[in-house]
């Protein structure tokens, strides 16, 4: 079985507010935010290939230069340049796998946390089960509003059922011609979607959750960073049981 990653890299990077040229150079730790990423895909298991997608021919010579300075690579390494959305950067770097490849996790390299065994349980739901997402609940109480804009006053809220309610997270993973298909149906009816999951919604593809209990923070905010050096050096460790991940 032929168990291949693509991992984002081409985002802009724009609500960094220009704290830093491009946060997945930025350290965390004494290593660059793209480094973990490709230890996480690293250390799991049967991952053949990755793909990374990436920006800018300057930005490709960064993360090339990430990966040349790995100890152990254990993956072929292809390259696909991002586009203008990431549901276009993501379509890309499916082009760049062949029908060989049985199942496919799509990660966002600015989630530093990722652990390879949340790597290896996706991958066994998705071949199980066609799709798996790495999800964790949600504990704040959600307010819906009839408006996005950001001047709020006077508006009617709309209660959520919290017990209902999931984060989604990367990895994301699939068997590879169902979430081909299914981004190649969203290319051309030209909807609009935010995660993988939403792609093989569309097609009626219902979704196996396997639930996070670790962090697993995308760097978004200048703070974001801080935050996740603090899980770094301070890492939670939760006994989780064989049963549990399969029940999730």
């Amino acid at each position: 079985m032929e168990q291949a990653a693509i991992l984002l890299a081409a985002g802009s990077g724009s609500r960094m507010r220009g704290f830093v040229e491009d946060k997945l150079f930025a350290e965390i730790a004494g290593k660059p935010i793209f480094q973990y990423s490709l230890e996480a895909f690293a250390n799991a298991k049967d991952v053949s290939k990755i793909v990374v997608v990436y920006r800018d021919d300057e930005q490709k010579v960064g993360l090339s230069s990430i990966l040349s300075n790995m100890d152990e690579v254990p993956y072929t390494v292809l390259w696909a340049r991002g586009g203008n959305e990431r549901q276009d950067s993501v379509f890309n770097g499916l082009e760049a796998l062949t029908l060989s490849t049985d199942a496919v996790c799509i990660h966002d390299c600015a989630r530093p946390l990722i652990r390879p065994e949340f790597i290896d349980e996706l991958f066994k739901a998705a071949t199980k089960d066609k799709a798996a997402v790495l999800a964790h609940r949600v504990t704040d109480t959600i307010k819906q509003t009839p408006s996005r804009s950001r001047g709020r006053r006077r508006v009617p809220l709309k209660d959520l059922q919290r017990n209902r309610l999931w984060a989604m997270e990367t990895p994301q993973a699939f068997r590879y011609e169902l979430i081909f298909e299914a981004y190649r149906e969203v290319r051309l009816s030209g909807e609009v979607i935010t995660d993988d999951t939403a792609a093989v919604a569309l097609k009626g593809t219902r979704v196996t959750i396997i639930e996070n209990p670790y962090p697993n923070i995308k760097v978004t905010l200048p703070q974001d960073i801080r935050l996740i050096e603090y899980f770094i050096e301070n890492p939670v460790e939760i006994e989780i049981s064989e049963e549990e991940l399969s029940n999730t």
